[in-house]
């Protein structure tokens, strides 16, 4: 009898634990499934809302009836709104219509739909310039940001912080396309200057101990402010060269870029014999630490500020090393706009200058 007893308990247990299994495998597919049908319905309606806004701009906008179309919109607006409902104000069609504008070719739209929502582009709509509405859309598209992100990267000028916002427009344009072709991040699109972190809530005066310890402390934010694809791997990274001990600030690896990438925090104002020590190490990672399939590695210098000319001089770029400055009180929006100008104007002159 105990023994009959015993196998229905564990009969019992059997059918409980595949039950609770089989109530978590059929939550999973439901959830997947209100996933795919809330996408392909989000993206049908942004499809709608560009054919919407590119039949009105060609028909009525274009036909040399501007001013006629104005007039017409609030009017095929109002009976929009009696047949399907507020979605078609006025102010909708207007943004339909930018939106056809400044996304002229539709077999774009399609690719950047998949992960793009209607509000991404309603983030992306006032952003004039053609190539900065590309790069966010595209790193939208690559990164998987939600609006909040996306509203947060332009809000942080994010754009005119990577090294691409400096190179000749027919340059920049070339990278962008390679990204929305193939996928393909270049170091130019991943690594900025200045990076922003005001988040470590540093004090005038700070060693770069302090600097270290606060990124370690707010690590997940320091990631959000590199970027998409970095993964921490180590701190104060021990590199024993000749029986001497040497320390790497940060050590991490780029999943897009398939390389580790060497980082290190200088106070003051950047100095050539810095070239030489983030050199060294990336000599010595390369040797001892990349792994098959991976790239060379990468160096990033962050230090307070640097000199334009002696970076040019020493040609960094040559040596896989990035410079940029870092800030620990972000400026009003305005002055760093005017800083960044200034340094995308200096770095095209210099490019300028050299093919001459």
């Amino acid at each position: 009898m105990e023994q009959q007893t015993l196998s229905i308990l564990q009969s019992q247990l059997t059918l409980s634990d595949v039950s609770q299994r089989l109530i978590e495998d059929l939550r999973i597919m439901i959830d997947q499934t209100r996933h795919s049908i809330a996408s392909t319905i989000n993206a049908g309606q942004t499809l709608l809302y560009w054919r919407m806004g590119n039949r009105i701009l060609k028909e009525i906008l274009k036909e040399k009836r501007a001013q006629y179309g104005q007039k017409i919109i609030s009017t095929i607006s109002l009976q929009l709104i009696l047949d399907f409902g507020n979605s078609f104000s006025e102010k909708n069609l207007r943004r339909m219509i930018q939106f056809a504008e400044q996304f002229p070719d539709e077999q774009i739209v399609v690719s950047l739909i998949r992960q793009l929502s209607w509000t991404h582009f309603i983030a992306l709509i006032p952003l004039k310039d053609s190539l900065k509405r590309d790069f966010y859309a595209e790193m939208c598209r690559i990164e998987h940001w939600n609006v909040r992100t996306l509203r947060k990267k332009i809000d942080s000028m994010l754009y005119e912080r990577t090294a691409l916002s400096k190179k000749p427009e027919i340059v920049a344009k070339k990278e962008i396309v390679q990204l929305r072709d193939e996928d393909h991040l270049t170091p130019d699109l991943i690594f900025r200057d200045p990076y922003v972190l005001e988040f470590l809530h540093l004090h005038d005066h700070y060693l770069e101990k302090d600097l270290e310890d606060a990124i370690m402390r707010d690590l997940e934010q320091f990631l959000l402010e590199l970027g998409n694809g970095f993964c921490f791997l180590s701190r104060q990274k021990r590199i024993t060269i000749d029986e001497e001990d040497f320390h790497l600030d940060l050590l991490f690896f780029h999943r897009d870029l398939k390389r580790l990438v060497a980082v290190e925090l200088k106070l003051g104002d950047f100095r050539p014999e810095h070239k030489g020590q983030m050199e060294l190490y990336l000599r010595w990672l390369d040797k001892y630490e990349r792994r098959l399939g991976e790239e060379p590695p990468m160096g990033l210098i962050l230090c307070a500020g640097k000199k334009e000319e002696r970076i040019e001089l020493l040609e960094l770029g040559r040596s896989g090393i990035h410079v940029a400055e870092y800030l620990t009180v972000l400026p009003p929006r305005e002055i760093l706009k005017e800083k960044l100008h200034k340094a995308i104007l200096q770095a095209r002159a210099r490019l300028e200058t050299k093919k001459n």
